[in-house]
């Protein structure tokens, strides 16, 4: 990863956001966003005892132990506050649990998927983008409004329709709404508002997203 000309600091939210190269697709079908969950899942952990490509040949049993190990350790690089996967980019709302936690996650994460698709298409070279972009969070009304665009982004991206928004299986969304989940850390945004169904409507108010799209465009991509 090239040098920032401003460091990612532990402690802080930041939205994290790339795309293919030249806007190539990065995830393709159902198989390629499976992988890209699994990848991101398993390398948010520090210290992973062996390579995804490895524990995908082990045993469930195998697989299930050494994963429920990572759970209790807890010992992560990041915190995912929400995240969500399109076609040929991603976005996600971390925050940073160790020093050069974001860079590290982050690479393990690209380097891994990458290396998938390259052996799956026969192909060679970078799927991502360069470095990819970072926007520190500095307020409550900027952490809900980057979790808000993140969740619309499939719609905002016309991959789905409005209709399809809370069942989209890609993207935290379902996990704001029902709990639960062991990778999203949903509690910074969904403290902010009385209930799960009250960030449901905030989001919802947002659906017609070209009315106010350059309103939160300064809070989520500057």
């Amino acid at each position: 990863m090239a040098d920032r000309k401003f460091p990612i600091v532990t402690g802080h939210f930041y939205h994290i956001f790339n795309r293919g190269v030249a806007s190539q697709p990065t995830f393709m079908n159902k198989r390629d966003y499976e992988q890209a969950m699994l990848t991101l899942s398993y390398y948010r952990f520090k210290n992973p005892p062996i390579k995804l490509s490895r524990l995908k040949d082990l045993s469930i049993k195998q697989r299930e132990d050494i994963l429920s190990s990572l759970e209790r350790e807890n010992e992560t690089w990041v915190k995912f506050v929400s995240f969500s996967l399109m076609p040929n980019h991603f976005h996600f709302l971390l925050f940073q649990n160790q020093d050069n936690g974001i860079t590290n996650f982050i690479s393990k994460f690209t380097n891994s998927y990458t290396k998938y698709i390259n052996t799956k298409n026969i192909r060679n070279g970078p799927l991502f983008s360069g470095v990819y972009k970072s926007v520190l969070v500095e307020t409550d009304e900027q952490l809900i409004h980057v979790s808000r665009y993140i969740h619309l982004n499939p719609i905002v991206s016309l991959v789905i329709k409005e209709q399809e928004l809370f069942t989209y299986p890609w993207s935290s969304l379902s996990d704001f709404l029902k709990g639960g989940s062991s990778l999203v850390w949903a509690n910074p945004v969904i403290d902010q508002f009385k209930s799960s169904e009250d960030y449901r409507q905030f989001v919802l108010d947002q659906v017609d997203y070209g009315k106010k799209l350059e309103q939160i465009k300064h809070l989520v991509l500057e």
